[in-house]
């Protein structure tokens, strides 16, 4: 939200009060507390009739900095709000002198001069980060009735900034208007189904915004050299996070606001999904699930989108007899083929559902001020909303879900959570505005929850498509109704790459594109796309999405990237334990891998797949692509040719192929298996060996589902490689990248491997 006209007037209709000198600075409870008035002070006359702003600084943690920015304080706090977890026990640093106030929480400073001018400065380990100067902070009334309170924090020359959830525009952020407010508006508008109020900056720094309403963001867009956030009310507050690097700022990140669990690994594996209005029964599922089987592509996961309920009444959760006449024995039929599966739900309830009128009775759904339920026509006839701020509506719901798992479904597909009304009257009291983007995060709690309860700690994932900020804590999420085009197919890329910046780790998108019907060509890219992304469905709105539907290199093209992934499995278990230990996304923008390098900063359509994987899916027709390569020598893992960086490097790619590069000093583990992402990763697994510098030396963790894996020391000296491991698992081996003559297979129970290069 704009409140100035140019650099040197207000708006009209909006009068700002701001922060115009520091009058004094207290110290005590680990805070630092500044008075503010919002015109200089000369003498004891000035301090009457004069607004004064209040900005207090404290620290939750080891590399953070809150900032509480009041004008009238006494207003009453309603919920909901993030649940932030404070460090115990951390207590930051604060002096206050004659001169300046400075608050320390680890490397993170931040220090505010008293005087007749404004300015608190954000350093890191003494550098500047960034900082809040002359007009920066503000209180503004408009004439309307509105009440905001804004900051500006300062962009640097060469700044670039990032996330704020799962963007579809540009991918660098500056000079955009972002408001943080989800909304169902598809892949190809400003609006965004994940809106999450923080920011990353590859100054090395980031900044979150602790409000659950709308927040508003004007990212060198209203004051070119500044980044601005607004909010309605009387109070804002905020984050600054400490890097030094961009994966530090996640992790510090992630620690505040919750990181991802472990899930399943059958989820890694492909999931085929029955399409939304398609005509589907046990029949053509079936047909379907052997169509796969027998042309050899690899399924984990058959998913059943709406109509596997009646038409207009979901939600009932009740199959319909019509086409399922016989659902549990379907399940069963499909687990005994190693399936799982995996049904569509929304927190809605039709009017004509058998579960409205109860629902309503109860008073499950959500209200008018009146007292009457809040109901649209808009996706179902007459559909109320469940109140997740319920306890008894919680539990009525997840009674539901809970009867569908005892009869063998795995999971849920969380849809919808974006369109939460805001003039209706919550059981729990809370404030319309705050809940309408915090309902994603309570909905998808409520189902998780379920999940982890019917299946254990790390069994649970949903397929979710609204999220806030925590959101990452439910995982999977997938990017939303994309048309079935290259443009689509980039702006999905890019979305992904924002959501990763914002703090989430898995990601999943409809591969060839939800509206329409794919292209060929468009399908068979996006297949190589998807399969390498960390969740990967097959998914449409009125056509399938079953390979042989397009031809039948489509079908090669399939079974080769999906028995890939499942061969990398062992690579990509590993890289998932840093989601849950580091914050870090799977699918990760090359800035958050390649931070030094100039380039890697506007980079939105190639990715990094953990730490080692480079890949650039190709959106063209002809197979065109280009692709940056960074310093140093990267190796196809497809074709084992050598490319040297940093350069461009622009490629012809036949649909089976795409630039999937191999990062120099890398130790890949490849499994034992193609067939399926849930198996003993470490048994029989081969360390590929890539470009290791003489006197590199690393280890490499290849995780057991069920325990325990396997940790693998590397170090090379000269021409000689040692590879030493922690136990005796599985006959695994080693080779050099490119020379299967390299190989080397241990015996059972050996430990040590020697070779040279």
């Amino acid at each position: 939200m704009k409140f100035t006209d140019g650099y040197w007037q207000d708006r009209p209709g909006a009068h700002v009060l701001r922060a115009r000198q520091v009058r004094s600075i207290t110290a005590g409870d680990g805070r630092m507390t500044v008075l503010a008035p919002t015109a200089v002070v000369r003498g004891r006359g000035d301090t009457l009739n004069r607004p004064a702003l209040t900005v207090t600084y404290s620290s939750p943690a080891p590399g953070v900095i809150g900032v509480r920015v009041e004008h009238h304080a006494g207003r009453r706090s309603v919920g909901p709000s993030f649940a932030l977890a404070a460090k115990p026990g951390h207590v930051p640093d604060v002096v206050v002198d004659d001169v300046a106030g400075v608050l320390t929480s680890g490397d993170l400073s931040v220090r505010v001069p008293l005087g007749d001018a404004w300015e608190a400065e954000f350093r890191s380990g003494g550098r500047l980060l960034t900082a809040s100067r002359a007009k920066a902070v503000g209180a503004v009334t408009t004439d309307d009735g509105g009440e905001f309170v804004h900051e500006q924090l300062s962009l640097a020359v060469d700044e670039h900034v990032y996330g704020l959830g799962e963007r579809f525009t540009p991918f660098v952020r500056n000079g955009q208007v972002v408001d943080v407010w989800n909304a169902d508006g598809g892949t190809s508008s400003e609006q965004a189904y994940k809106n999450v109020p923080f920011y990353l900056s590859d100054r090395g720094y980031g900044v979150f915004v602790d409000h659950p309403e709308h927040v508003s963001f004007e990212i060198a867009s209203e004051v070119v050299s500044r980044a601005q956030v607004s909010v309605p009310g009387q109070v804002l507050q905020y984050y600054v996070v400490d890097g030094p690097t961009p994966k530090d700022v996640l992790a510090r990140y992630t620690a505040l606001t919750g990181r991802a669990p472990q899930v399943p690994s059958w989820s890694y594996g492909l999931w085929l999904s029955t399409s939304f209005t398609t005509d589907y029964d046990e029949a053509t599922v079936t047909a379907s699930v052997d169509g796969m089987l027998e042309r050899g592509v690899p399924l984990s996961v058959v998913h059943f989108d709406c109509f596997w309920m009646r038409e207009f009444r979901w939600c009932d959760f009740e199959w319909d007899p019509a086409v399922f006449p016989d659902p549990a024995g379907m399940l069963e039929r499909l687990h005994e083929k190693g399936l799982r599966t995996c049904v569509w739900i929304n927190p809605y309830i039709a009017q004509a559902s058998p579960l409205f009128a109860e629902a309503a009775e109860a008073g499950h759904l959500v209200r008018r001020p009146d007292g009457g339920v809040w109901q649209w026509d808009m996706w179902q006839a007459g559909m109320g909303v469940v109140d997740v701020t319920s306890p008894a509506a919680r539990e009525w719901y997840q009674g539901h879900l809970r009867r569908l798992l005892a009869m063998g479904v795995d999971s849920f597909k969380t849809d919808f959570g974006e369109r939460i009304p805001t003039d209706v009257v919550w059981h729990d009291g809370s404030d319309p505005q705050r809940m309408h983007n915090y309902y994603a995060q309570a909905y998808n709690e409520m189902v998780f929850d379920v999940l982890r309860e019917h299946h254990g700690e790390g069994g649970a994932v949903v397929f979710a498509r609204a999220a806030t900020a925590g959101g990452q804590q439910m995982p999977v999420h997938w990017g939303g109704d994309c048309f079935s085009t290259f443009e689509a197919m980039a702006e999905t890329l890019r979305g992904g790459l924002s959501l990763g910046l914002s703090g989430f780790g898995y990601w999943s998108h409809d591969i060839g594109g939800f509206e329409g019907t794919p292209d060929p060509e468009v399908f068979k890219r996006w297949v190589a796309f998807g399969l390498l992304s960390s969740h990967s469905r097959l998914h449409g709105s009125s056509s399938v999405r079953v390979p042989w539907a397009f031809d039948e290199e489509a079908v090669e093209v399939t079974r080769t990237f999906a028995r890939l992934k499942m061969a990398l499995m062992p690579y990509l278990a590993g890289v998932a334990r840093e989601v849950s230990d580091a914050g870090l996304p799977m699918a990760r923008a090359m800035v958050l891998e390649h931070p030094e390098d100039p380039t890697a900063a506007f980079l939105d359509r190639q990715y990094m797949l953990g730490g080692a994987l480079l890949v650039a899916p190709v959106m063209s027709g002809d197979g065109v692509v280009s692709c940056y390569v960074p310093e140093g020598e990267w190796t196809s893992l497809l074709s084992g040719e050598v490319v040297t960086g940093p350069r461009w490097v622009r490629e012809q790619h036949a649909a089976t192929s795409l630039p999937l590069l191999v990062r120099p000093g890398t130790v890949l583990p490849v499994g034992a298996r193609d067939d399926r992402p849930d198996y003993a990763w470490d048994e029989g697994v081969v360390l590929r060996l890539y470009a290791l510098p003489d006197g590199h030396r690393s280890t490499v963790v290849v995780p057991r589902e069920d325990g325990p894996g396997t940790t693998f020391t590397i170090a090379r000296n000269g021409d000689e490689v040692v590879v030493e491991a922690d136990s005796g698992r599985g006959g695994w081996g080693v080779q050099v990248a490119g020379d299967a003559a390299t190989l080397v297979r241990t015996p059972e129970g050996a430990r040590e491997v020697r070779l040279r290069l």
